[in-house]
């Protein structure tokens, strides 16, 4: 009782004092008629100290501020988020690359809980799940409308502790439910393969913490083994996917490939230039002919290097058009062990054109034939409240909606592209480039 009355006269105090410094301030102006920049903050104290003082039952004071902290960040754009501490974790093992789940990424489409990707191996995909498949419910809740950490503290937990879900796939209309077991999904970022005919295939999974240096550690491999077979001929990266990850990760990885130029730039409220990021010489790899590969779930970090390649003509793009999360979010932390997880920045290719809601377009296009029951690809452009393409009074170039169709492959073609048409047409375009 008396941290309760104690809490109520910290709240008056806090009104009055808001009040106190709203007068002030207008007081003050030069300008009398000027709206005082402290008004919204009486608002807010204002309705603080009601639901304090007169709602029905007692209510902790930090759950009324994470809650109006949580309203504050949903007002703005898809990927600004409030996190408490427990949601903040969450985010950090994720950059680190190693959770306890079940192995999907996903995010929100019209409401529902979406997956967009199926880590290899993990229990999600050993159950059958596919990426456009929505949960239904996760352990018996309603995963309509959830908060995106709220579904993913239901989905994550102790390995080998069963989650039973439920999800919707479409063409059919029986729900699909499905018992998986909670495991440790250690997210190796990069894949390097040696093909017979010296090309090297690599394929990045994520941005994450040292993408760039074991990308780096497996082209040193890949030199290394050929050394006696004629050196590398071609590269084929994979970024078909990729949800992308940490910026800095992207501009390490770009700057494999080149030796000079802009490689991404950031602008940030009406379209100032806050920071840009270039290639360096020294490190610099062959220019061995190269293809990329992209998809509409190529997104954020890997469309920073796909269009840096691309702008520098560096590599042949080939896939469809990517997702078009061209915006920086910052972390920034708070007291207590929240944080703000808030959008920055837009960032810009070398050419100055914006990716947000726009994407990357590929120099050659190639579709992956999809089935009656898979879904249609999520963009940017598609989430509520996403952020316009550029800023007014900003230039960009125009996006490219559709290029020419890539080769079909001809020949024999290697076996990790079996069943991946989009992957065979690349590597035509690939092994011609080699041959010119």
């Amino acid at each position: 009782m008396f941290r309760h009355k104690t809490g109520r006269k910290t709240l008056r105090l806090l009104f009055v004092a808001t009040l106190a410094l709203a007068l002030l301030a207008v007081m003050a102006s030069d300008a009398p008629a000027r709206r005082s920049p402290f008004e919204p903050l009486s608002i807010f104290a204002r309705a603080l100290a009601y639901v304090e003082v007169s709602y029905v039952e007692p209510i902790d004071q930090m759950t009324l501020v994470y809650g109006a902290i949580r309203g504050l960040a949903d007002s703005l754009d898809p990927h600004s988020v409030f996190l408490d501490p427990a949601e903040y974790q969450i985010l950090r093992s994720d950059a680190e690359g190693r959770f306890a789940g079940v192995g999907v990424e996903v995010s929100t489409r019209d409401g529902w809980l979406t997956i967009l990707s199926v880590f290899d191996g993990g229990p999600a995909a050993k159950a059958g799940l596919r990426p456009g498949d929505r949960f239904l419910s996760i352990e018996g809740e309603d995963a309509r409308d959830v908060r995106l950490y709220d579904a993913v503290r239901w989905i994550r937990g102790e390995p080998g502790t069963p989650v039973t879900v439920s999800v919707r796939r479409k063409g059919q209309e029986e729900a699909l439910e499905r018992t998986l077991t909670r495991a440790f999904i250690e997210v190796d970022p990069v894949e390097m393969k040696v093909l017979n005919d010296g090309v090297v295939y690599l394929r990045i999974k994520a941005f994450q913490d040292g993408a760039a240096r074991q990308l780096s550690e497996a082209l040193d491999e890949a030199v290394v083994q050929l050394r006696k077979r004629g050196g590398v001929e071609g590269l084929l990266l994979d970024l078909r996917d990729n949800g992308g990850g940490l910026l800095h990760e992207a501009v390490g990885v770009s700057d494999e490939f080149l030796s000079s130029g802009v490689i991404v730039s950031t602008r940030g409220r009406g379209g100032e230039t806050m920071s840009q990021y270039s290639a360096r010489r020294a490190g610099t790899r062959p220019k061995w002919p190269m293809v990329v590969l992209i998809n509409e779930n190529t997104a954020s970090a890997s469309e920073i290097v796909a269009g840096a390649l691309r702008d520098h003509k560096r590599a042949v793009l080939v896939g469809v058009r990517t997702f078009g999360k061209g915006s920086v979010q910052n972390v920034f932390e708070l007291p207590g062990g929240s944080a703000l997880k808030l959008t920055t920045y837009r960032y810009y290719a070398p050419s100055g054109s914006s990716i947000q809601a726009e994407g990357v377009s590929p120099d050659l296009v190639a579709e992956q034939p999809r089935g009656e029951d898979d879904p249609e690809p999520l963009r940017e452009e598609e989430l509520e409240g996403h952020l316009r393409a550029q800023p007014k009074g900003v230039r960009g170039v125009p996006k490219r909606v559709s290029g020419p169709q890539a080769p079909p492959a001809t020949g024999q073609v290697p076996s990790i592209f079996a069943d991946d048409s989009q992957g065979q047409r690349a590597y035509a375009v690939l092994k011609a480039t080699i041959g010119r």
